[in-house]
């Protein structure tokens, strides 16, 4: 939705260095990157669990089973069979406008 420029990420270097001084950023940004870690590896657990737990009970295959037969409506769309029966349709009805008046020339 927002997006940060060069601008704004230098305004905010910046600030950091002036409110924390040069010598505790990088001990700040260690810090900061090693909880980014175990967040992610958190969230990563928390998802393995919940695939394994769905796998044990076997509702991911009901799952998936249902959203491949119900929730997939464009399964039995075929574009070019459709495109193709409406000009036929086009076809025939210039014809049958079209015959009558070949017919009195």
């Amino acid at each position: 939705m927002f997006g940060i420029g060069g601008g704004e990420i230098f305004f905010i270097i910046l600030i950091i260095l002036m409110l924390f001084g040069s010598d505790k950023v990088p001990e700040m940004a260690r810090t900061f990157g090693k909880f980014m870690a175990q967040v992610k590896n958190a969230t990563n657990d928390i998802k393995h669990e919940i695939n394994k737990s769905a796998e044990e009970s076997g509702i991911k295959k009901e799952i998936t089973e249902t959203f491949d037969m119900d929730m997939n409506p464009l399964k039995d769309i075929n574009p070019l069979q459709d495109i193709q029966k409406e000009v036929e349709k086009q076809k025939e009805d210039i014809e049958s406008i079209t015959g009558p008046i070949k017919r009195q020339l």
